[in-house]
């Protein structure tokens, strides 16, 4: 089994936090789902005839293709993939593009789940983030969404901005529990370079942000959703039972994937490899009938670094007899040696997994580092 992302490299606007590859021009649309069309075509040997179980069309903001864009995709999926009967379709949208037309349109195309790009339910943060929706158009486009059969639906939402008290964090995930939304993804605000959050960080324009703030708004969102009966069965993400993202799930537990369009992320178990993140390139190199792209082969260090990584970020946590089969015992013994003085602090549980505290949650990242090996 595997999956296939497609990256819709197009935007409104852009928010002030992201570093994601996009477009705010549509002026090469046309042309990028003729390309797009054509590397599904190219690239249908990748994945060796696995089953395709998910897709995910991720951006960007996929939502402002055409019904008829998107349709051309997948009828070319479907005409070049073997494709599951119970798969899991999930389209991003932003709020201000959900409408019944829409919706019906995605549901007859076979998309059964939506990933609203909600971030906030007040207009000041929305506003902060320079997002193109206001706090309305949020809240609506989900009620739009389940009334027309949209019941897998998930939000994201953005805590550790400098506008978000912890009263109005709280009303947020209130407000996502009333409107009975199954799935929530939370990140903590980060700074990245080359984006206009940084610079005007750097310019003192706005605040930078506060760690120990982000990480009070973490804890507290751990408690409430807990206590609500999510699941929070990857660092990020919070689900009712049966709603985990089957998709983003792939990627944690190392299964093969297909990347399709400029920026895209391709893995097959052996080899990672991604597209140039130009769309104008990308564009021009199908027309030749090339594709441009850097390739990395894994060795069995990476593969094991990026297990401990992968793995800790989820609720089951990094499994030793996984290790052990697949890298051996003295890894296996090496890795409990190493976690000791993270369990001695009581970031880590270690039975027959190695499994992150919600304390230890606050230094996922520190924590994988330090776990990682340099050689085998």
């Amino acid at each position: 089994m595997a999956g296939i992302y497609l990256h819709i490299p197009f935007c409104k606007r852009a928010c002030h936090y992201c570093n994601f590859h996009f477009s705010t021009s549509l002026a090469l649309k046309n042309d990028f789902v003729s390309a797009l069309l054509k590397e599904a075509l190219f690239r249908q040997q990748y994945l060796r005839h696995e089953i395709i179980e998910t897709i995910y069309f991720g951006g960007g903001t996929p939502s402002l293709l055409t019904n008829d864009d998107l349709h051309q995709i997948s009828s070319e999926l479907k005409a070049t993939f073997e494709i599951k009967a119970d798969a899991e379709v999930t389209l991003e949208a932003n709020p201000e593009d959900i409408s019944v037309e829409k919706l019906r349109g995605w549901r007859a195309l076979g998309i059964n789940r939506l990933s609203i790009g909600v971030q906030s339910f007040f207009d000041e943060d929305l506003q902060w983030m320079n997002r193109s929706h206001n706090a309305g158009q949020a809240i609506n486009s989900v009620n739009t969404a389940l009334a027309e059969g949209f019941d897998n639906i998930t939000i994201d939402l953005i805590y550790g901005t400098s506008t978000l008290t912890d009263s109005k964090w709280k009303k947020n995930i209130d407000k996502a529990i009333e409107l009975s939304i199954p799935h929530l993804s939370c990140y903590a605000l980060t700074v990245e370079t080359k984006t206009v959050l940084a610079s005007m960080i750097k310019q003192k324009k706005i605040k930078d942000v506060n760690q120990s703030h982000q990480s009070q708004q973490f804890l507290l969102l751990m408690n409430w959703l807990k206590a609500a009966g999510y699941q929070h069965y990857e660092i990020s993400n919070f689900a009712k039972a049966g709603y985990r993202s089957r998709h983003n799930s792939s990627y944690w537990q190392g299964k093969k994937y297909l990347g399709l369009g400029p920026s895209a992320h391709s893995f097959n178990e052996t080899s990672r490899q991604w597209n140039v993140s130009n769309n104008a390139l990308y564009i021009e190199s199908l027309k030749r009938n090339e594709l441009i792209f850097e390739k990395e082969e894994l060795t069995s260090v990476q593969k094991l670094n990026e297990y401990i990584m992968t793995s800790l970020r989820t609720m089951e946590g990094c499994d030793l007899n996984y290790v052990t089969k697949e890298f051996g015992q003295v890894a296996a013994d090496k890795l409990i040696q190493s976690s000791k003085t993270y369990l001695e602090k009581s970031f880590l549980g270690i039975n027959s997994t190695i499994v992150l505290t919600d304390e230890g949650k606050l230094f996922a990242d520190g924590i994988a580092s330090d776990l990682f090996f340099e050689n085998l």
